[in-house]
């Protein structure tokens, strides 16, 4: 018997046999042996080099059917290349297993470490991925994370409306009103703990309430929608003080710096009334030509509004995947069942649905639904945008948005 197995064998011969009767295994093996015997000289002798190793055990498997005899053998080596190559050869020269002609037709000689070889490095991709994922992470990237949860932890739910919230809205006289979930979240990171977020473009009761209670300033991002939510707010309630981020930023990306300056710099009520409806007529009046252009050309496109349907498993597996996500900066591109795709940076969210083509049913990620990127989704037929909020109205998108305060 040999002394090696195959998986200590640096190449297996394999080898195919056609016999022109019925044979048993041990006829097939003993006319390898016999009919090699003194073939290849004494160095190359099957028997010697079985009994010190070089060879190991030979297996034969074979197969009987109308009356013919069918299989493989393979043969470990632990010899190089060119004595491999040799015995190889020489079992081709097989012609008779006992009284019945046979042929042998070696088709493959199997370099074993090549695939070994090819193991170790998946395997080492593997666990260099493992270790990254699970290596320590450096001080500022400890303290950035202890920081974000201590402020998601305390974003509350305030009122009947369920506004994201700084837990001293109750206590402070003076409340800070926002757009989005982001920007309490930006202001909390600074130490301001008095915001409370509208959630959308729509003016809530609870908001209003305050507005009767507190000190009320409102604090909108420095474009057209900031604009437009000034007009409607201090339309319907008594707003004490209004300001914006810089032109062009929104009140979720900004510094603490820059939200200082803003608050500083903020105007009554009365006078935003004033100021900023002379802008929002401005932006809104609409250009004279002397031959009218289509409105489609000034104009978003508009849909009918609808409410996003979604069954009660989705929405929990939505909000479950949201919920994950939070503090990341990523997002998750799902396909019909809800598995995933990928996970991209929203830097590379628009890119990678784009080239999906069409397979990608929903998007959760930790950001804010804008126009461009509904306007990506819409274009190969994305469902569902799932996002911590949404800048995007109902009738300006075929998309489903759903934002953390809907699930």
């Amino acid at each position: 018997m040999g002394k090696i197995s195959p998986v200590a064998a640096k190449y297996i011969v394999h080898a195919t046999i056609e016999i022109e009767g019925v044979v048993d295994r041990p006829d097939v093996i003993g006319a390898i042996f016999g009919q090699t015997e003194g073939l290849l000289g004494s160095d190359l002798e099957l028997r010697e080099l079985q009994i010190s190793g070089r060879i190991g055990r030979i297996e034969v498997n074979t197969d009987t059917r109308s009356g013919k005899t069918t299989g493989a053998i393979d043969v470990p080596s632990s010899l190089d290349r060119a004595e491999t190559a040799i015995i190889a050869a020489a079992l081709e020269i097989i012609q008779r297993i006992g009284p019945c002609n046979a042929k042998i037709q070696t088709q493959s000689i199997e370099d074993v470490r090549v695939s070994k070889r090819t193991f170790v490095i998946e395997r080492a991709k593997e666990l260099l991925k493992n270790l990254q994922n699970t290596s320590m992470p450096d001080s500022q990237e400890l303290a950035d994370e202890v920081a974000y949860s201590v402020r998601v932890m305390e974003v509350q739910e305030y009122g009947k409306d369920r506004l994201p919230a700084g837990p001293a809205i109750d206590e402070s006289d003076e409340v800070i009103v926002v757009e989005g979930r982001a920007d309490v979240l930006n202001l909390l990171k600074h130490g301001f703990k008095n915001a409370i977020a509208m959630n959308g473009t729509s003016v809530p009761e609870t908001i209003l309430d305050l507005c009767k209670k507190k000190v009320v300033t409102l604090f909108v991002d420095g474009d057209r929608g900031g604009l437009l939510i000034v007009r409607d707010l201090t339309s319907q309630a008594d707003v004490d003080f209004v300001t914006k981020a810089p032109d062009g930023k929104e009140v979720e990306e900004i510094t603490k710096k820059e939200i200082h300056m803003a608050l500083r710099s903020r105007i009554s009520g009365e006078q935003a009334k004033h100021e900023f409806g002379k802008e929002t007529e401005s932006i809104e009046r609409k250009p004279q030509f002397s031959r009218p252009l289509p409105q489609r050309s000034f104009q978003k496109p508009q849909f009918q509004p609808r409410k996003a349907f979604v069954s009660p498993e989705n929405k929990q597996r939505f909000k479950e995947m949201l919920e994950n996500l939070i503090g990341t900066r990523g997002a998750q591109v799902l396909d019909q069942n809800l598995n995933t795709l990928g996970k991209v940076p929203i830097s590379e969210l628009s890119t990678t649905i784009k080239s999906l083509n069409n397979t990608a049913y929903a998007v959760v990620f930790d950001g804010i639904v804008d126009y461009d990127l509904a306007k990506a989704a819409e274009s190969v037929n994305v469902k569902y945008l799932v996002g911590m909020d949404s800048k995007v109205r109902p009738n300006e998108t075929r998309c489903n948005v759903l934002t953390v305060g809907e699930l």
